[in-house]
């Protein structure tokens, strides 16, 4: 079989971020050409006439879709497999519908929301521009469109209050969440990722990890922030372990997260593979912070990690997807 991967292209000033699709492409193509499939890797960008000359030209019977953003803009991130649409090329991972959805955080919580899953309260720019309040102890500001904790760190945290102060704060912060911010109420308690790898009878939930925050004072903010993610020299990546729950001692919790997530992938009609992140506060109710498509398939990402500890290799992974995409 042919396959085509393609990424976003992360430019001549990548951050560290952008650069993590790279190893994904070398990792999904080492999988393929060792299970005999024929696998070629190109990067897209903004020029859609191109890129579709580029698939085009490929001839493949299957595009592996990497794509996380174009030009940088994560709020691009569907257009890609909006463009494979267009051209009656199958592809893997979730729908540009799918995509969509769950990239912009505020269509996500407000479909979840409508679905009646719990999602913590928010409030958007328009909210504030017309005075509604989120007065909470702590809030968090994030990012409407962009993931990998871009914008994100424990200073996020702050006192809930009036709509005017809240507001002035996204302004300050636009730049460094990359556009467009919102408000939403910052949920103390544990933290899950919770992958999902389609199978023959429905989403398999891969064994479940705790993000353990290790060092922080109680009361103090837990956030996996951008230094968490993707700066090794740091204290928040040193001390943020994932540990997998154990079944024998955390069974009740573990059948709601797993409820929980098939649920998410249900609503969004998510496909192949994705990544939704909870958290669990005192009383033991289940808040959907984010709901992940395509997640990161690089050789150190949480979602391999638990494909690893379900006993899944990278190729039985990469079958799986391509089984998926209903070309395999």
């Amino acid at each position: 079989m042919r396959v085509l991967i393609v990424h976003d292209d992360p430019g001549a000033t990548p951050r560290t971020d952008d650069l993590d699709v790279l190893d994904q492409a070398r990792h999904v193509m080492d999988a393929l050409v060792g299970l005999g499939h024929e696998a070629t890797i190109a990067p897209v960008g903004l020029d859609l006439a191109r890129a579709a000359e580029t698939i085009r030209s490929a001839s493949p019977d299957v595009v592996f879709n990497l794509v996380e953003s174009l030009g940088g803009h994560g709020r691009l991130i569907h257009v890609i497999p909006g463009l494979l649409d267009a051209l009656r090329v199958p592809y893997t991972g979730c729908p540009a519908e799918a995509i969509f959805q769950t990239s912009n955080k505020l269509v996500a919580k407000r479909i979840l929301a409508a679905h009646g899953v719990d999602t913590p309260r928010w409030r958007d720019e328009a909210d504030l521009k017309d005075g509604h309040d989120l007065v909470e102890p702590r809030v968090i500001v994030k990012s409407v469109w962009e993931h990998a904790s871009i914008g994100l760190d424990v200073d996020s945290v702050i006192p809930g209050g009036a709509a005017w102060s809240l507001r002035a704060t996204l302004e300050e912060r636009r730049a460094s969440l990359g556009g467009a911010g919102f408000i939403e109420s910052y949920i103390d308690g544990r933290e899950f990722n919770i992958a999902l790898l389609a199978g023959p009878d429905g989403p398999q939930v891969l064994p479940i990890p705790e993000i353990v925050f290790e060092g922080v004072a109680p009361g103090e903010p837990r956030v996996v922030g951008y230094r968490a993610k993707w700066d090794p020299s740091s204290f928040e990546y040193q001390h943020t372990p994932r540990r997998f729950v154990s079944e024998s001692s955390e069974a009740p919790l573990l059948a709601r997260l797993r409820t929980v997530a098939r649920r998410c992938w249900s609503i969004f009609h998510l496909r192949g593979w994705a990544r939704v992140d909870v958290r669990v506060d005192a009383d033991g109710r289940v808040w959907v912070l984010e709901v992940n498509t395509n997640p990161c398939l690089s050789p150190d990402a949480g979602f391999v990690a638990a494909a690893s500890e379900a006993g899944l290799e990278a190729a039985a992974v990469m079958t799986r997807l391509l089984v998926a995409s209903g070309t395999f």
